[in-house]
């Protein structure tokens, strides 16, 4: 396996050295410059110019314009091309076609006009990669891409360049720091880790435009999030007149997966609508191998433990939403959506044997376990946005409520067993139920405006969170019984106001700068009723951010950031509830969790607008981390929790480029390096792990005809550290096809994701007492097929987006698996 691994990254990595090979060859291009001016026939500088084919308008090269507005492409192939020259706030111009031999072409000066009015449409043909890189953020463009159709939201991450998707644990890093705020839309999901996960698991790809990895965001933004945000934008109305789409897909990785979409989308006049819905079905499963070694008293207890569920799960989920114009700068509109998802394990058993250190059989157990639950959810959103007379000011108003409602159940019964086979005492018979609901408002108001050649931005926001779980533990002999000690009632409810103020302008032609701070006061309580267990925190943060870019020429781009953000635990992290796998291992909530605190650094350097590369350092203070395992050495006993740890140093670099090997062959290839260094004191001893790893992904875009498309793609996760867990390398290659038919308004793909099947956890930790082996695999190989078909009027202007209020609090809300 490891063979084919290594044969995969080569193979992905190939263009890279055909690449290296094509330049030394290519003789007899020509050379393309201009210049642009304003409408005062003034240089233009930094525009953007891109070079297009004129036979189809498929992008060939692009670059920025110098500081005297200046531009020149070098090495063009011989042909007949056309230029496009933009720059927000102005109309797009295109050039007349020209032609390219082995000679200098010196294009007629291009004016740039205000974007008063629209342009005649013009279509370009050229299309997204499926990683785009920005200069303040990385953007996945999931619905141009072949393999990523009828998959899920979760397995899409998986191919995010820096992103780690831990499986085993349920857990989401992004450049190897956990702590990831996760948004829809621009609102914050509101769950735990462990129910996020479930729901990017349950959430079709089809739905989604695109996702946006943003590593360092500004003080408009909240601070929460110490690695980051992951903002997940799901498709939406572009055109005048009335359009949709259906889509349809199936899959089968020993059990079957199927899923159906439809948006319908109307814009006239004043009034666009829009209002998408979907229902998703999946069968699945998840293997469990745990061996580990518990030392007391001079004698080690040895678990052999073997675990096989089978999950099942619903999802059905609706979007609607009306924009009002009510005059060319005003704008009104209500947004609502909701979805639910009913999930069950039909089949879960855990098969354990207890061993001596001799490795002779003391007794056996086996504990049959059903797991089920539902979720909703119903979030609603009103806004306003207003853009005054004069030029760049605007007003915009936000206000959320969000409601989730859950519901988990868990039965468990346990059988003993002699090494002989016979009965060893009576069965144990337990279950628990644990009800929740969390309700969540937010106002937000954001003010913008030009002030001395620059643009101020302010804003306020107010969030109220209130959070209820009742978990009921009960045991049977001959009845059930409720059982005192392990029944808890938890209510939590959060406070947070804040302010922001940034201020964007510019030291010189070259040199731009934001500076910005944000002030929150958070007032917490947490409160176990049952334990008569109370937690009253409040505090005043502030949270400053630094940004500088510098065009040093028309080809090097510098950029320099620096902020500071929290991350507030999760509420059902708080909750100290137990919650048992079998009658010796279960999670355990930690109502003394404190916030963790991060100052991170970016420096950013983009070449020719082609070569994104990142170097990035952050030092957290009372690191959250999660999963962490304990044990009970008395009583046999292993549970994980959630823990501060003192301090965690984080360095990463990250290098992102396409190549384009051929005219029907194109390469996006993304690395991380990551080093982790984590120094604590914990359970009464130095913790100290120092870790270096790193992360790729390449994709291969195949143009095989006018109406077939190939891509094949992959990823590798090196060995690394998940808090105490030493996980060994992961990854997975995928392959798939796409052919358009029905005069290109119907798709169908067909796609194999993890062709080796090589995606499975295999980990050990090793600290004081604790020494175990954890492996676990799902069904992560799958056979896809979709079909998309798309009607109504596909050919006009785009409509608006906008996020919302909620955008700091969805991620934390619910409890964990």
């Amino acid at each position: 396996m490891k063979f084919l691994l290594n044969l995969t990254v080569a193979l992905l990595l190939s263009g890279s050295f055909v690449l290296a090979q094509t330049p030394a060859a290519i003789t007899g291009k020509g050379k393309v410059s201009g210049a642009i001016l304003d409408e005062k026939s003034q240089p233009f500088p930094f525009v953007n110019v891109l070079l297009l084919n004129a036979k189809d308008s498929v992008l060939v090269k692009g670059l920025a314009a110098d500081d005297n507005g200046k531009f020149l492409f070098e090495q063009v192939e011989a042909g007949k091309y056309m230029t496009l020259v933009s720059m927000v706030g102005y109309q797009k111009s295109y050039s007349a076609t020209f032609q390219v031999k082995d000679d200098a072409v010196n294009l007629p000066i291009i004016t740039l006009k205000t974007d008063t009015q629209s342009l005649n449409e013009v279509t370009v043909v050229a299309k997204k990669p499926f990683i785009e890189q920005q200069i303040d953020r990385t953007v996945i463009n999931v619905e141009n891409s072949i393999v990523s159709a009828g998959a899920t939201a979760l397995e899409v991450l998986e191919r995010a360049p820096g992103v780690t998707v831990d499986q085993q644990n349920e857990q989401l890093k992004l450049r190897g720091k956990e702590g990831v705020i996760v948004q829809i839309d621009g609102k914050q999901t509101f769950l735990s880790q462990q129910e996020l996960i479930t729901l990017l698991r349950n959430t079709p790809s089809d739905n989604i435009e695109k996702i946006e990895l943003i590593t360092n965001p500004s003080a408009k933004y909240d601070a929460a999030g110490n690695s980051g945000i992951i903002n997940i934008k799901m498709k939406r109305n572009k055109n005048y007149g009335t359009n949709g789409n259906v889509n349809l897909g199936g899959a089968w990785a020993k059990y079957g997966r199927a899923n159906a979409t439809a948006t319908i989308n109307h814009r006239a006049g004043k009034i666009s609508t829009f209002i998408n819905g979907g229902a998703f079905y999946n069968k699945g499963f998840n293997n469990n191998d745990i061996y580990r070694k518990i030392p007391f008293e001079n004698k080690v207890t040895i678990f052999d433990q073997k675990t096989e569920r089978i999950n099942e799960s619903q999802y059905y989920n609706v979007r609607a939403g009306l924009d009002y114009f009510a005059t060319d700068k005003t704008t009104v509109g209500v947004l609502v959506s909701g979805f639910f998802n009913d999930w069950s394990n039909p089949f879960g058993q855990t098969n354990t044997r207890i061993l001596n250190e001799d490795l002779s059989l003391q007794r056996t157990f086996r504990t049959n376990v059903f797991n089920g639950g539902k979720m909703t959810n119903i979030s609603t959103n009103a806004n306003f946005k207003h853009q005054f007379d004069d030029k760049g000011k605007e007003l915009t108003f936000d206000v959320d409520y969000v409601n989730y409602g859950g519901k988990k159940n868990s039965n468990l019964d346990t059988r003993y067993y002699k090494p002989d086979g016979s009965n060893d005492g009576n069965p144990e018979n337990v279950r628990n139920n644990m009800p929740s609901d969390i309700n969540i408002g937010v106002a937000k108001l954001d003010y913008t405006q030009p002030l001395w050649k620059g643009k101020m931005e302010t804003g306020l926001k107010a969030s109220y969170v209130t959070s209820d779980n009742d978990m009921v533990f009960e045991t049977k002999t001959d009845e059930w019984v409720l059982d005192p000690t392990r029944s808890n009632r938890f209510k939590y409810t959060e406070n947070v106001n804040a302010a922001y103020l940034n201020y964007s302008g510019s030291l010189s032609k070259k040199v731009k700068y934001q500076i910005g701070v944000r002030g929150e006061h958070t007032h917490s309580i947490g409160n176990s009723v049952t334990l008569n267990q109370k937690r009253d925190r409040n505090y005043i943060n502030l949270f400053p951010s630094v940004f500088l870019s510098n065009q040093l020429d028309t080809n090097n781009v510098i950029n320099l950031s620096y902020s500071r953000r929290i991350d507030r635990p999760n509420y059902q992290s708080l909750n100290p509830f137990e919650f048992y796998l079998d009658p010796y291992t279960f999670q355990r909530g930690n109502p003394n969790l404190r916030p963790q605190y991060t100052n991170s650094f970016q420096l950013v350097h983009v070449y020719k607008n082609f070569l994104n590369t990142t170097l990035a350092y952050s030092r957290i203070k009372d690191m959250i981390a999660d999963e962490l395992p304990q044990q009970i050495a008395s009583e046999n006993k292993t549970f994980v929790t959630s823990d501060n740890l003192d301090n965690q140093d984080n360095v990463s670099l990250t290098v992102s480029f396409p190549i384009k090997i051929a005219k029907w062959w194109n390469v996006q290839t993304n690395f991380t390096g990551v080093y982790n260094h984590y120094n604590s004191i914990y359970l009464e001893e130095k913790l100290e792990i120092k870790q270096a790893s790193w992360n790729m992904y390449a994709s291969n875009q195949f143009t095989i005809s006018k109406n077939w498309s190939g891509e094949i793609s992959g990823w590798y996760n090196s060995r690394a550290f998940y808090g105490l867990y030493a996980a060994k390398p992961m990854g997975m290659l995928n392959a798939g096809l796409q052919k358009n038919i029905l005069n290109k308004k119907g798709t169908i793909r067909f796609n194999v994701n993890d062709i080796f099947w090589t995606n499975r956890f295999r980990g050990k930790a090793i600290y004081k007492d604790i020494d175990f082996n954890v492996k676990s695999q799902w069904p992560s190989r799958q056979f896809r097929l979709t079909f998309t078909y798309n009607f109504g009027n596909q050919n006009v202007k785009g409509a608006r987006q906008r996020n919302t209020g909620s955008d700091d609090l969805q991620k934390r809300a619910n409890g964990g698996s």
